[in-house]
């Protein structure tokens, strides 16, 4: 289950389940409730994700689209190896800016 924690006026996701088809709809809902209440800054913090479907990925692009249209972003954080590898061999990594870990991504908003 994706979690939302505040930290300052970034919004950062969490989960340690896979992003892939049933938990993908549960996600969105937690996501869109910040884009709909207007946040712009958000990270999603990829440490504990096993695996990204393509239906992950979609969410990911999905959301990212719904923070720029706010004048935001949102911005990967942690990923393992293989998730990083799904990103990039599905051609959408160059789309995200990505973090070491949540602290640099949360601390890159305000450069």
């Amino acid at each position: 289950m994706l979690k939302l924690e505040q930290q300052g006026a970034v919004a950062v996701f969490r989960t340690d389940e896979p992003l892939v088809g049933d938990a993908v709809p549960q996600a969105a809902a937690v996501m869109q409730q910040s884009t709909n209440i207007g946040q712009r800054m958000a990270v999603l913090d990829l440490q504990s994700v096993p695996l990204i479907d393509s239906a992950g990925l979609e969410l990911l692009l999905d959301q990212q689209e719904a923070f720029e249209h706010n004048g935001g972003s949102l911005k990967l954080a942690g990923a393992n190896a293989l998730c990083h590898d799904i990103l990039r061999c599905a051609g959408i990594a160059k789309r995200f800016q990505t973090f070491p870990d949540v602290k640099s991504a949360v601390g890159s908003f305000v450069r």
